[in-house]
């Protein structure tokens, strides 16, 4: 293939088949590069098959809670463990398979092979050089494995190897309490694994609000121990692996590593490029354009560490593969911020975090969901929500939760932080009853208690019942 292609995109993961589905719109004369098996991070090992164990372990757990219902029985169920991987995987297949639709068509445009750069215009693989006006970058990430691990094999798994296991030990740590270690933590738990859980961080799951880490984390706990604060070394021992971290010494069966997912650059060929790398071995990208530089070059997804989320990857798959088609690269304003850990209660970071905000210029307002009535009928009663309101406007900033309902409410609120609404904009919509979207109300109230008061004439001011079968 000597032609001069318009693009190349190297990388076929959720950012690279977004710009493939771009591209596509403009012309054929591209190609698409994949190292390793195709179909995308988050149908093989990421999102699709962790949710898939979720709903299992929360499925069988749920039955802590039958007797409160009078439901009798409970300690009879037992779980499989073989048969929820078994389930797990082949749900995965068949999302897997969904995705490689979009690749098995292009034939010889589609290219199994490691791609290295050459020069902003032209790359190797498989001993071939190709050339193209526009190069999109997106190579996703791998998990994280210190290289002194790597010596405890099977007894050392992330979550490209763990659904591929048969079963599960009995005793299993997780380290690292970021979205994926608290995911995993409780899920393991659920089915019945003893779980114990070591970060080298205070906090858990993204969350910078001092108060919402600490139910966070005292709810964490009341299933699985955690040990936060200290960093965590393993050693192979007979028994299996012990792992040791401050004055704490635990031997389990085997070990998850959750400590996050690297960028793939490895001897990709960033240096030919002519720009200053980081200290990492990274470019500087425009988040508006995925522009590296003003080169032809454009950089996607887990690739340019930015932010490693499916929706945001699928954004910057469609700038780059719309940007790479045409003269002139446009900048497109991003959504909202949003992230979503699958934990119970669900934890979510809306817009702003908590922690770089200035707490002069804002107001807070808080919700506990201990005695909130839906919450209460459906023993979902535990959590916390803090809203972020600009003191002088009331403009909703973020929110940081860990809440019954949290991903639904999440996108209730990413939509008004997108739409720039404010504490009044939003207690002026219809709030059904009883719904757990009443405890967000109680949080907006909250927050509009502490801004100036509104006309009386305006359903905004509309006051709570003070009774948790109303409100």
């Amino acid at each position: 293939m000597k032609e001069i292609l318009d693009v190349i995109i190297v990388g076929a993961g959720s950012a690279g088949l977004a710009a493939l589905r771009e591209v596509k719109k403009r012309t054929q004369r591209f190609v698409i590069i994949n190292d390793g098996p195709w179909g995308t991070v988050c149908a093989r090992v990421g999102c699709m098959p962790s949710k898939a164990l979720i709903e299992a372990a929360n499925a069988f757990y749920r039955r802590t809670t039958f007797e409160e219902f009078g439901i009798c029985g409970a300690s009879h169920l037992s779980v499989s463990i073989p048969d929820v991987l078994q389930r797990v995987r082949r749900l995965r297949d068949d999302f897997v398979a969904s995705t490689l639709k979009t690749t098995e068509e292009l034939g010889e445009r589609a290219i199994s092979g490691r791609a290295r750069l050459l020069a902003p215009d032209r790359l190797e693989v498989n001993g071939q050089e190709l050339q193209a006006r526009n190069i999109i970058i997106a190579t996703g990430s791998r998990p994280i494995v210190p290289s002194s691990w790597r010596g405890l094999e099977e007894r050392l798994l992330t979550t490209d190897t763990l659904f591929e296991q048969e079963t599960l030990p009995a005793r299993m740590a997780v380290v690292g309490m970021g979205s994926i270690g608290v995911e995993m933590a409780q899920a393991l738990s659920r089915l019945g694994i003893r779980v114990a859980a070591f970060s080298s961080n205070q906090t858990v799951a993204g969350l910078t609000d001092p108060q919402v880490n600490a139910v966070a984390t005292e709810l964490l706990e009341r299933e699985f121990p955690m040990y936060l604060g200290d960093k965590a070394d393993l050693n192979a021992v007979s028994e299996g692996v012990q792992v040791n971290a401050g004055s704490t010494k635990i031997v389990v069966d085997c070990v998850l590593a959750a400590l996050g997912r690297r960028p793939n650059i490895d001897n990709l060929g960033l240096e030919t490029l002519g720009v200053t790398l980081d200290q990492r071995g990274m470019p500087s990208v425009n988040p508006g354009t995925m522009q590296v530089a003003d080169l032809p070059v454009f950089m996607v997804g887990d690739a340019n560490d930015q932010v490693a989320l499916l929706h945001e990857a699928a954004d910057e798959g469609h700038i780059a593969g719309l940007n790479a088609t045409q003269s002139i690269p446009v900048c497109f304003n991003r959504r909202a911020p949003l992230a979503i850990v699958f934990s119970d209660p669900g934890i979510a970071v809306v817009g702003n975090h908590f922690q770089p905000l200035d707490s002069a210029k804002i107001r807070v307002g808080e919700v506990r969901f201990d005695r909130q009535g839906r919450a209460r009928t459906g023993q979902r009663n535990k959590g916390i929500m803090r809203l972020y309101a600009e003191a002088e406007s009331g403009r909703l900033l973020g929110a940081e939760m860990c809440a019954p309902a949290g991903e639904h409410m999440a996108h209730l609120l990413a939509l008004a932080i997108d739409r720039s609404l404010t504490v009044q904009d939003m207690l002026r919509l219809p709030f059904y009853h009883p719904v757990l979207e009443e405890g967000l109300r109680t949080a907006l109230r909250d927050l509009a208690a502490q801004l100036p008061a509104g006309s009386e004439s305006d359903l905004a001011t509309c006051s709570a019942f003070n009774s948790e079968a109303l409100d």
